[in-house]
């Protein structure tokens, strides 16, 4: 009889890469709108050709990912009618339902590491690329229980098939419709700026600090500890890299509490969602900073990480060395992180086995991706200065 737990692990793997792709079907159909919108305003056949080969592109896509839908809703209906089935005919048990799948996933990791990928028992994960790929269900308790910055949740995130490629962007426009009399001659409207970005995947790899030697006389929990470290390198890695596109936003100096306020109010268009990526230091900065009735800055609001806003926009701290360059810097990205960056995710975090002069092999864990700035408009890299005191 199939077992009910190796069903609902099957189940729930289904339906979160179901909803994966319904996401990524709103982004192509959004995408589709915008690529129609902006055919009308194309002035010549280079530009239209463009428009043109980039339709079809993502109407394929379409195509192709609706597919992949319609194939995991059949097998997700399949799935559901087995688990039923075998609750049926299982006999009633107590305790919980979630932890065999749990142990079950551990233990079949666990063989995996100690027998060097020699011995792949069916559990709840699969294999890639010879590499064990650690499943999110296993890494997010992990997550949830430690308090971390995690940049990725502020850029736009597009998971790729390729190793390369290009994704069109139309930037924000400026233009707007004219009033015209009945049946008059439609006005011409401006013209969409059409950009296509340059993607290349990048491979990253960290080895996890645990020898044969430490694993061989270990008597703890080895998959526990390869999903919170590998979650980590990988976290780290990503908060890195963008935080080094952050830096490459146009450079704006601001001076004092008046230049804080002056570009909030001023500097960014009204459609983007503005806030503040700063530097642990500049954190401190503002957050003494009064105007002259003697009024902080920085609002309070216990729904953000930080605990506070600038000009009702949110605020993130990072460390000094990660938006900036030493401790002490007075710095930040001040924007819409999600217009700014776009991140192109090829592949979840694995792990597999090494060679390694010392211990003969060791655990390295490898994720793929590539971060890119799309809209320059959407923020700036500020540097910021203390006002003089008054004389």
């Amino acid at each position: 009889m199939p077992n009910p737990v190796l069903i609902g692990a099957k189940l729930n793997l289904k339906r979160s890469s179901l909803k994966t792709v319904e996401e990524r079907i709103a982004e192509l159909l959004i995408k589709r709108t915008e690529l129609e919108e902006s055919i009308d305003g194309v002035e010549s056949e280079e530009d239209l050709t463009a428009i043109e080969a980039s339709v079809k592109e993502n109407d394929d896509a379409i195509e192709e990912t609706e597919n992949e839908k319609t194939s995991l809703e059949e097998e997700i209906t399949e799935l559901e009618g087995e688990l039923e089935e075998s609750n049926r005919k299982k006999p009633k048990a107590g305790g919980k339902r979630n932890m065999p799948n749990q142990t079950e996933t551990r233990e079949a990791i666990n063989t995996f590491v100690r027998s060097k990928g020699a011995i792949q028992e069916r559990g709840d994960f699969t294999t890639v690329e010879g590499g064990a790929l650690i499943p999110e269900d296993l890494i997010a308790p992990k997550k949830e229980l430690v308090d971390v910055l995690d940049l990725s949740q502020y850029v736009r995130n597009l998971p790729v098939t390729r190793g390369s490629g290009k994704y069109p962007i139309i930037k924000r426009s400026n233009g707007k419709f004219t009033s015209v009399a009945e049946l008059a001659k439609n006005p011409k409207l401006a013209t969409p700026t059409f950009d296509e970005v340059t993607y290349d995947i990048e491979t990253y790899r960290g080895y996890v600090p645990m020898s044969q030697e430490a694993i061989d006389d270990a008597d703890y929990d080895i998959a526990g500890m390869i999903a919170e470290d590998i979650k980590d390198q990988e976290r780290n890695t990503k908060n890195e890299q963008i935080a080094a596109i952050f830096k490459t936003a146009p450079a704006k100096a601001v001076t004092g509490l008046d230049g804080i306020v002056t570009m909030f109010n001023k500097d960014f268009k009204k459609v983007y969602n503005t806030k503040a990526f700063v530097s642990a230091s500049l954190f401190n900065e503002l957050d003494l900073l009064k105007d002259k009735s003697g009024r902080y800055l920085l609002e309070d609001d216990i729904t953000v990480a930080s605990g506070k806003k600038i000009k009702g926009k949110e605020v993130i701290v990072l460390d000094d060395d990660v938006i900036g360059t030493t401790d002490g810097n007075l710095v930040g990205f001040f924007g819409d992180a999600y217009e700014f960056i776009t991140l192109f995710n090829r592949k979840q975090a694995s792990v597999k086995w090494v060679d390694n002069d010392i211990y003969g092999q060791l655990l390295a864990g490898f994720v793929r991706f590539d971060v890119k700035s799309v809209d320059d408009a959407a923020g700036y890299y500020v540097t910021y200065t203390r006002e003089a005191p008054e004389v």
